[in-house]
């Protein structure tokens, strides 16, 4: 079982699933378990040239991003377990007992936070009944989101990125991403508000 379970590997996911893991350290996450099913062959950062994004040197590659975003889970917050090459087919369940299942396997977990892309042909089953218009692109595009309030779907069921909402801009996806976490460390805290910040010491 899970304490929460990330679906994603593109900005939101990643970025979700680094600072819930860089909350290790604390009494409230010390003894949770945290997992990452990362999927990126449909993400859009395969595609993506980045050069406004505060950080970033310009002409990164969005290839480049997920390659060294999966490393960088890995390096600093290796107790984040991240399966890869499986696709979610299906999610089922409640707040405190989710199934998700993929093309290979089933996993439990007590959260889940779908962070996927906002294509039209988003074919998870479980979340039809919450699918609407994305209200941020052109209808022309026919892209799609979750129909959420500030990224809850319903009781522990949470969406993150172009998915929630937002537009598809990698800052804001990534955002998407850390706010949901820190949503979700605030729920592991006794609902009393948290993030998580590194600091250099004096």
């Amino acid at each position: 079982m899970f304490d929460v379970l990330v679906i994603g590997g593109g900005a939101a996911g990643l970025q979700c699933a680094l600072v819930l893991g860089s909350a290790r350290k604390t009494a409230y996450a010390k003894d949770k378990r945290t997992g990452i099913i990362i999927h990126q062959k449909a993400s859009h950062l395969q595609s993506a040239f980045l050069n406004n994004v505060l950080g970033i040197p310009p002409g990164t590659t969005g290839s480049d991003i997920l390659r060294s975003g999966k490393a960088h889970l890995e390096q600093y917050y290796p107790h984040v377990e991240q399966i890869e090459k499986e696709k979610v087919t299906a999610i089922s369940g409640a707040f405190g007992n989710y199934t998700v299942t993929t093309n290979r396997n089933s996993y439990r977990a007590k959260m889940v936070v779908v962070a996927i892309g906002y294509t039209d042909h988003f074919n998870i089953d479980g979340l039809g009944e919450y699918l609407i218009p994305h209200r941020l692109s052109p209808s022309e595009k026919n892209r799609v989101e979750l129909r959420n309030t500030a990224h809850l779907v319903k009781e522990g069921l949470y969406v993150a990125g172009t998915l929630a909402g937002w537009r598809s801009q990698f800052a804001a996806a990534a955002g998407s991403g850390a706010q949901v976490a820190t949503d979700i460390l605030t729920a592991w805290n006794g609902g009393k508000h948290t993030k998580v910040h590194d600091k250099l010491l004096p």
